[in-house]
């Protein structure tokens, strides 16, 4: 008799994916929420492969990591808003600048042991339409006030209420634990394994250039869907040159003689979303689609960048896929020469080459800049922190489509808290 705790693993294709251009905050979607983008990318999903019909799509799975408290439930609200059946199971997942990612493979594995025949994944994220939080004690106050029992006691507690309570707290981009910005920690990162400005600039201009090439040749016209007005990433800059961002005074890192990180080299904060269509191979060739890649393994990790990055360490906050890619390499039996893609979330250009040397460092081959991030990457379209994950896999299993025979792509993204995502896809 068959066990019902051990049922066979099946291959999870990766059959499309949908985002819109990615925007600079504040900037084309100031007034659009979370929930507004990721109904977009989700609906022109829905038309790209026919998704409207009666369980067409067994789950939705996506995160956002800045969060209105009116969106606890937004995968769930997404769907009831977007061309999904209702009926669509759905739920939120968050893992930092990981969550596109892990909301991708969370979505994997139940494909993979049957639970699921298909499913769409990804996330939103807006630095525009952030969160603003009420001020602790005032907080504290209206609490006390609700809780109290007669009108005195709730007079009592108001009258505790001061105007700079009133000044509401906006969301930080620093690390609760240290309290140094991305950034922040990016620089030291920077410093310790002795990245240099001219690296950094290089790798930035080349982002953008290569972004703007795969527009220019339409490698984006199946991935990307128009929104307010955008039709190609805001952030992209065809006439980058290392030259040109050389220019630029740094950003990051001012405590400490010659610092080498500028905004042109770093990510700016963007809003975007992000989804992926993930199914099985019978409900693919049931429905007469070819999968552009398949999902083979993925690998998470973490630092403790508290001690390591602050006492100038190689172990910095973003430098956790530094362990996931070699442990995940050796699981599967592979080596970085066994890649024709290699797709690196640019947090930033100093934290990509850090990371590339700690491979080196840890037995790994150099990786061919030829491969890698080869259609651009974060530096050039920006990095909605949800979407990010989902943006990599669609682009990457459409690199490998593209070629005309197998392939083999590796995706690494780093995360706040010292995490990093990892991921293999192939192509037959």
């Amino acid at each position: 008799m068959s066990s019902l705790l051990a049922p066979a693993v099946r291959r999870v294709a990766i059959i499309g994916g949908t985002r819109i251009p990615f925007a600079r905050s504040d900037g084309p979607y100031a007034t659009a929420s979370n929930q507004d983008m990721l109904t977009t990318v989700v609906d022109g999903l829905v038309e790209r492969y026919d998704l409207a019909g009666s369980g067409a799509v067994g789950e939705f799975v996506a995160g956002a990591v800045l969060k209105h408290s009116r969106d606890f439930n937004l995968a769930r609200e997404t769907v009831l808003g977007s061309k999904l059946d209702a009926r669509t199971p759905a739920y939120d997942i968050q893992q930092a600048c990981g969550t596109g990612l892990q909301a991708v493979i969370a979505a994997a594995n139940k494909i993979a042991l049957g639970q699921l025949e298909s499913a769409v994944a990804g996330g939103a994220d807006t630095a525009s339409d952030a969160p603003l939080g009420v001020n602790d004690q005032l907080r504290r106050i209206l609490l006390e006030a609700r809780r109290a029992k007669s009108l005195g006691d709730r007079v009592k507690a108001l009258t505790r209420l001061r105007p700079a309570q009133l000044v509401p707290d906006i969301p930080r981009n620093a690390e609760p634990r240290t309290g140094l910005s991305m950034g922040e920690h990016a620089a030291v990162t920077a410093r310790a394994w002795g990245v240099s400005r001219e690296a950094q600039d290089e790798l930035a201009a080349t982002s953008h250039q290569r972004l703007a090439a795969a527009y220019e040749r339409g490698f984006f016209e199946d991935l990307v869907v128009p929104f307010r007005g955008l039709t190609r990433d805001q952030n992209m800059r065809p006439g980058s040159t290392p030259e040109k961002l050389a220019a630029l005074k740094p950003v990051f890192g001012l405590d400490r003689p010659d610092p080498t990180m500028t905004a042109g080299n770093s990510t700016p904060l963007t809003d975007g979303a992000a989804v992926v269509l993930l199914a099985s191979e019978e409900w693919a060739a049931a429905r007469g689609l070819e999968p552009m890649a398949y999902l083979t393994a993925y690998e998470t990790a973490a630092v403790d960048f508290v001690r390591g990055d602050v006492a100038d360490g190689e172990d910095g906050l973003l430098m956790a896929p530094a362990y996931a890619v070699p442990r995940m390499l050796e699981r599967v039996e592979l080596a970085l020469t066994d890649f024709d893609f290699v797709e690196i979330h640019e947090a930033f250009a100093s934290q990509v080459l850090a990371t590339l040397a700690a491979w080196e460092k840890r037995g790994l081959a150099p990786v061919d800049r030829a491969r890698l991030n080869v259609n651009g990457s974060s530096l050039a379209t920006g990095h909605p922190f949800a979407a990010t994950g989902a943006r990599i896999v669609a682009t990457l299993a459409k690199s490998l489509a593209q070629k005309s025979d197998s392939g083999r792509g590796l995706i690494s993204v780093c995360a706040a808290g010292g995490q990093g995502v990892t991921a293999v896809l192939e192509r037959d």
